[in-house]
């Protein structure tokens, strides 16, 4: 790409969200500042931008944050975000003034539900560099494409899951039937299938990437079915797992803090080798669009299974957390490939609205 001077770039930035040029965003979605922690980095430094169209409650959106403020806490970088950009007309007016008025470096951001506008503000603004999590291809000459590759970590929550169950009946609360989703759904079935093959697992769709309160009533469904176990794939699912003592595993982070009794491990996803790459290619001048997937695999270090939770209030055998843990040695090793299958997975019981 050829860009403008990095230096010459950065006398025209704004001071931050509370600069009048932002107003448009800060009207659009109750936008927030990063935390301090940036506030000594350099301005020699790049300038990202995360531009997110949940609340940063909504793991997804918050792991990538989570990368970013890291990063940016170390003085690598400068960093600013705004969040609930909900609608696509939203997240364009936000990304089109955010652009304009704040000239950052590059733009991280989801483009799930807004994929044709925010593809579109990267073809008009070809100078500036948007990582965005997609199901779609990378776009020349400035939009590359990430996702959270989860299948490695689901696979072994799959094999803690089928091991820990009682009644051989196990609930999925996840978001919707989408690719991205159904390769973690799929991967934490073959996981149950190898500790616990008398396992029936049930899936619910809750057609939403945040939704507590309707995935909360999924999980009461699979446990009123009989599910002494949950996956909760999306927010909403540990509350309900805590209040009917049942085993939960969390997703995204490790979420052991929302009830330590009873979240046994999470599917982690570590964003930062991906920022670190973007990163890397922006200060040599050299961004390109590509598709970044490969920087979330387990073996890259994008991606793990949560130490296994040693206090719950449920036992969890020895001889499961070791074959757990030989099987994840396998995976780092290259020893082992986690199926990826993005079909829609069996076992889907019904959605919500």
């Amino acid at each position: 790409m050829n860009r403008t001077p990095r230096g010459a770039q950065r006398k025209r930035y704004g001071a931050g969200l509370g600069a009048i040029g932002v107003a448009m965003v800060l009207a659009l979605a109750g936008c927030s500042p990063a935390d301090d922690g940036d506030a000594t980095a350099s301005d020699d430094v790049p300038f990202f931008f995360g531009a997110f169209a949940t609340p940063l409650e909504e793991p997804w959106d918050g792991a990538v944050h989570d990368a970013l403020q890291e990063v940016a806490d170390e003085g690598l970088i400068r960093y600013e975000y705004v969040d609930q950009l909900a609608t696509a007309d939203e997240m364009e007016r936000g990304l089109r003034d955010i652009i304009v008025n704040q000239q950052p470096d590059v733009i991280f951001g989801d483009s799930f539900a807004a994929e044709e506008a925010v593809r579109a503000v990267a073809a008009d603004h070809p100078d500036t560099a948007f990582v965005f999590g997609s199901g779609g291809e990378e776009q020349e000459p400035n939009f590359s494409v990430f996702d959270n590759w989860l299948q490695d970590p689901g696979y072994l929550a799959g094999m803690l899951a089928g091991g820990l169950s009682e009644s051989n009946r196990i609930g999925v609360v996840a978001a919707m039937p989408i690719p991205e989703v159904n390769r973690i759904v799929n991967a934490f079935l073959e996981g149950v299938s190898e500790t616990n093959a008398d396992a029936t697992v049930t899936v619910s769709f809750i057609n939403s990437f945040f939704d507590p309160a309707t995935a909360k009533q999924a999980a009461e469904a699979a446990i009123s079915g009989g599910a002494d176990v949950l996956f909760a794939e999306r927010e909403g699912v540990i509350s309900a797992a805590l209040e009917y003592e049942l085993p939960v595993i969390g997703m995204m982070t490790d979420q052991k803090s929302q009830a330590p009794e009873y979240v046994a491990t999470s599917l982690v996803w570590h964003m930062r080798p991906t920022v670190e790459e973007v990163l890397a290619e922006v200060e040599r001048d050299a961004f390109r669009a590509r598709n970044l997937g490969e920087y979330s695999f387990m073996i890259a270090g994008g991606s793990e299974l949560a130490d296994i939770n040693r206090d719950t209030a449920y036992p969890i055998p020895d001889e499961l957390i070791e074959r757990i843990a030989q099987r994840e040695a396998e995976i780092r090793a290259g020893e082992f490939v986690t199926p990826v299958n993005e079909d829609v997975p069996p076992g889907v019981t019904g959605s919500g609205s």
